[in-house]
């Protein structure tokens, strides 16, 4: 800190109780300055001698025949009087960078120019500010957050803008030429180290100047911020980084003292600030979980809509990096529930448009093949799918939250982002495990968001033991689980490299794509092996007889709820009831069950010169 000496004679300012200053002297005083509430008991001469102003008031009350002087509006008040004033003497009075402001303002105020004497107070105190303030890092900070009190004398005088264009100069520095000290918090530190100008020991990291800006309050903050980001030199991620290093700083982490009447406004302002001052480039700079915390305080403490909706669209640049946490956004009233997942919805549209709408990274879904083409940048949609899937199941649990909301969100997703159903699955058992009290129409609804072909195994397991579920639904899972167990025994793999698939069920489930082996020569080879195994597989079939077809099925036990179900499907399948609509019949997604379990038989493999392979 940078200090500045004037004057060489002893101070002799004496006080008597907290309102009288007097000089101690030979002369006796002939002029009583009233600073306020403070008297000043002081010689004519010493002052008018440097300040233009004390000439006009001294005459003024010489002439009314008075020697009291009144003065109500000097800046800084009597303690920024008593400087001058010993200057005026040739007192030792000392200038830093916390006193420097109000003396300087006051010295404009009681007209200590060079008009008045060479060398006074006024030009000293330039002289100190351009040749020491400045050129100091903490002290240009420290000054400049001391005009906010002298306003708007600081402003007029150019205080603010010249500490401001300082500090902006200094964060656009080289790392490597930085030699002043600085305040630095390590990542995970628990406060600011100060880091000395010891040397070029080590190169500075290039978010140094983050941490001392944030004792700035927030209006001096914007105009510094601005500054900075006017120079141009300034990486959207350094300025996010400082932005959020200032929201921590100011923000309270409670939600009582967040939403408290006496700083509601203040924090109100703060938020409305820093969004003001995000990055241009609204794909980088700031987190996605920074974001949704702004929102969530934007939300909490009332910001305007304007606010909000510039929050929303930067965050549907990069939701699929947001957790399930950050979503958790409070509902703005209470009577629409603990969370606002309508804001969420619009969200996940906003997100799902820009990816459909980009060329880089988007999914394709073609309707007559039923297919998603996916590519290599498809992991955003992915991640939001999870993310979705993820938050519904926290959701859920809130009674408040109607199946509408539930249903829209679920199905905002594509269904790209969905390869597995499992966690939707689970979302869609949790809200049915909180609202028992839901109809069998809206249950019928919620579940026919699950595709049971994309359940895996344990949840397949899970929902034959689910007493939540529709009977409808059971019956598709248990069909399906069967029929995999049943593909996968009959799968005929591979021969150098080669694949093969052998589906007895094969119009009963998805197509599976025949492969065979890359190199021609291996042809007349990998033929063979197929008729050989079409062979052996007829003469177990007629060995087997009814039984074959069970081992195809599945050949595992099923849980005692479960297998009552199934068995009891046949059964009734069995005793002619075909073509009769029930609750256990299968829905548009499974196929039907229309053949009777002992009448199946695995269809035989057709001629060689029948079948169809794909060379990959």
């Amino acid at each position: 800190m940078k200090y500045m000496k004037l004057g060489s004679k002893q101070d002799a300012f004496q006080s008597d109780g907290d309102d009288v200053r007097y000089v101690i002297s030979d002369l006796a005083t002939d002029v009583v300055v009233h600073v306020g509430e403070v008297k000043f008991y002081l010689h004519k001469f010493p002052l008018l001698s440097k300040s233009s102003k004390l000439q006009r008031l001294v005459l003024k009350a010489t002439a009314e025949g008075s020697d009291e002087v009144h003065i109500d509006d000097c800046p800084g008040g009597a303690k920024t009087f008593e400087i001058c004033a010993k200057f005026c003497y040739g007192m030792v009075v000392t200038l830093s960078p916390h006193n420097v402001v109000a003396t300087r303002c006051a010295a404009e105020y009681l007209e200590m120019t060079e008009d008045v004497d060479k060398g006074n107070l006024i030009f000293k105190i330039e002289v100190f500010i351009n040749s020491s303030i400045l050129r100091s890092w903490k002290d240009s900070i420290i000054v400049l957050q001391s005009t906010k009190a002298l306003l708007p004398w600081s402003e007029e005088l150019k205080i603010v803008g010249r500490c401001i264009d300082a500090i902006a100069s200094k964060t656009s520095v080289d790392p490597a030429n930085v030699t002043w000290s600085y305040s630095h918090s390590k990542k995970g530190a628990g406060c600011a180290e100060i880091v000395e100008s010891t040397g070029k020991t080590s190169i500075a990291p290039k978010d140094w100047w983050v941490e001392d800006l944030c004792e700035l309050d927030v209006d001096l903050y914007k105009r510094v911020m601005v500054a900075i980001k006017s120079k141009g030199r300034m990486s959207p991620e350094l300025i996010g980084e400082a932005l959020k290093a200032y929201a921590v700083r100011w923000l309270p982490d409670s939600y009582d003292a967040l939403v408290a009447e006496d700083y509601m406004k203040r924090n109100q302002c703060l938020v409305e600030t820093i969004i003001w001052l995000l990055p241009s480039d609204k794909s980088s700079g700031c987190s996605c979980r920074f974001l949704l915390k702004l929102l969530k305080v934007a939300i909490l403490v009332g910001a305007g809509e304007h606010v909000k909706e510039e929050l929303m669209r930067r965050i549907s640049f990069q939701l699929h990096k947001a957790s399930v946490k950050d979503l958790l956004l409070p509902a703005a009233s209470p009577n629409n529930g603990t969370y606002d997942v309508r804001l969420v919805h619009n969200l996940v549209q906003r997100f799902v448009a820009r990816t459909a709408m980009s060329h880089n990274g988007d999914f394709v879904e073609k309707s007559d093949e039923k297919m998603i083409e996916l590519n290599f940048e498809q992991e955003s949609t992915l991640s939001l799918g999870e993310l979705v899937d993820g938050y519904l199941s926290e959701v859920a649990s809130d009674p408040d939250l109607s199946l509408s909301t539930f249903v829209e969100l679920a199905t905002a997703v594509p269904e790209a982002a969905r390869p597995v159903h499992d966690s939707l699955y689970y979302a869609v058992d949790a809200y049915l495990k909180e609202h028992l009290d839901i109809s069998k129409a809206d249950k019928k609804m919620i579940c026919s968001l699950i595709d049971v072909k994309k359940l895996s195994a344990d949840a397949c397991m899970h929902a034959t033991q689910n007493d939540r579920l529709p009977l409808r639904l059971v019956v598709q899972v248990l069909f399906f689980q069967q029929l995999r167990a049943g593909s996968s025994k009959e799968l005929a793999l591979t021969d150098d490299g080669g694949h093969a698939c052998a589906r007895p069920l094969q119009d009963q489930c998805e197509p599976c794509e025949r492969r065979i082996p890359r190199h021609p020569n291996s042809l007349n080879k990998h033929v063979t092996s197929l008729s050989a195994r079409e062979v052996e597989h007829r003469n177990s079939e007629h060995r087997g007889g009814r039984n074959s077809f069970k081992d195809q099925l599945g050949g595992f036990l099923l849980q005692s709820r479960s297998r009552r179900i199934f068995d009891k499907l046949w059964s009734s399948k069995g005793q002619g009831e075909n073509g009769k609509g029930s609750e256990t019949s299968g829905s548009s997604q499974s196929p039907p069950l229309s053949a009777k379990p002992a009448e199946v038989k695995p269809s035989p493999l057709p001629p060689l010169r029948n079948r169809r392979y794909s060379v990959s």
